[in-house]
C-alpha cells in the first residue's frame, strides 16, 4: 500500500492550514498514495496547553464542516484520509476522534480517542471525554485500519485490542513535543522512548505502524515532528525530520505481516487463561 503523511506547522489560521493540507493531500495523492494519515487535531494549533472555555467553539459535529472539506477531497481525489477533530457531540461533551473517509467521500467509521493526559502543556481532560467506542477497526477499501490517537501510542493494551480484531495496520494522528525546560538529553530520552513503543507495537503484532506528528513551534512549545513508518518487525520504513515539514509517500508491503506472524506466532502462544488481573488497576501484593 502507498501511504501518504503529511507532517505539518500550524498557525491560528484555521482555513490557511486546512488549505495548506488540501494542497499537500493532492500532492502525495498524485504520487500514487492510497491513504493519506494527517497528524492529532490538524486544523489549527494544539489548544491543549492552557484551560480556556472559549476554546469549545472550535469543536464541530461529525458529520459537520471538516468531514464535508476531506470527504470531498477523499472523492476527487481517491484516496482513504484519516482525519483529528475535535468533535463537538453535544452541549458540555465533546471527544477528541479520529474519522476515516473512504474514497467516495463517505464516512468509513470514526475512533475517540481512549487515553486522555493531564500533563503540563497537555491538559487534554480539560477538554475531551474519554472515548466510549472501543478498540474497534475501521473497514476501508484500502484495509482494516486499527486507528488510535497520540497519548494511545503508549499503551501496549491498545495495539493487541486492535490486532486481535484483525486490523491489518495501526495509525497513530499524534500531537507531541519536547518541555522546553528539560534538557537536551531529556528531550531525545523521550523523543527516542516515543519511537520506541511504538515500534515495539509493530514486532509485538505483528503489523505495520503509521505515526504522524505535527512539528514546529507553538506558544513555546517545539513539536518534534518525527512522524515515522515501521515495518511488522519495527524495522524503519521511513523517519521524517524533527523540524521541518514533511509530506510523502511510503510503500508499504502489506502482505509482509502475514510471514511475519508465521515467523513469529505472538498470537499462538499467547496465555490467554493467565491474564484475568490486567484488567485491574494495580496487583498488591503486600
Amino acid at each position: 500500500m502507498k501511504i501518504g503523511i503529511i507532517q505539518q506547522h500550524n498557525t491560528a489560521d484555521r482555513d490557511a492550514n486546512q488549505k495548506r493540507l488540501a494542497e499537500k493531500i493532492s500532492k502525495v495523492a498524485r504520487e500514487g498514495a492510497e491513504l493519506v494519515v494527517l497528524q492529532e487535531l490538524h486544523n489549527g494549533l494544539y489548544f491543549c496547553q492552557t484551560e480556556d472555555v472559549s476554546v469549545f467553539d472550535q469543536a464541530e459535529p461529525i458529520p459537520g464542516p471538516s468531514t464535508a472539506f476531506y470527504g470531498q477531497l477523499a472523492k476527487e481525489l481517491g484516496v482513504v484520509i484519516v482525519t483529528s477533530l475535535f468533535e463537538r457531540r453535544t452541549t458540555g461533551l465533546y471527544h477528541n476522534t479520529a474519522v476515516v473517509l473512504e474514497k467516495d467521500g463517505t464516512i468509513a467509521g470514526k475512533y475517540r480517542k481512549m487515553h486522555i493526559p493531564d500533563d503540563p502543556g497537555y491538559y487534554e481532560k480539560f477538554y475531551f471525554t474519554p472515548g466510549d467506542l472501543g478498540f474497534k477497526p475501521i473497514d476501508t477499501s484500502v484495509g482494516r485500519l486499527g486507528v488510535l490517537v497520540c497519548w494511545d501510542q503508549w499503551y501496549p493494551e491498545a495495539a493487541r485490542l486492535m490486532a486481535l480484531a484483525g486490523a491489518e495496520l495501526l495509525i497513530y494522528p499524534t500531537a507531541i513535543g519536547y518541555d522546553p525546560n528539560d534538557t537536551p538529553d531529556e528531550q531525545q530520552r523521550q523523543r527516542m522512548a516515543w519511537q520506541t513503543v511504538q515500534r515495539g507495537h509493530a514486532v509485538a503484532n505483528g503489523l505495520p505502524v503509521v505515526t504522524v506528528n505535527r512539528v514546529g513551534e507553538e506558544d513555546g512549545v517545539p513539536f518534534w515532528g518525527t512522524s515515522f513508518v515501521a515495518g511488522p518487525q519495527g524495522e524503519l520504513l521511513f523517519e521524517a525530520s524533527e523540524t521541518e515539514e514533511t509530506e510523502t509517500v511510503i510503500d508499504v508491503d502489506m502482505k509482509r505481516s502475514e510471514q511475519v506472524r508465521r515467523w513469529w506466532p505472538f498470537l499462538r502462544d499467547r496465555r490467554i487463561e493467565a491474564y484475568d488481573e490486567i484488567t485491574k488497576r494495580f496487583i498488591d501484593k503486600r
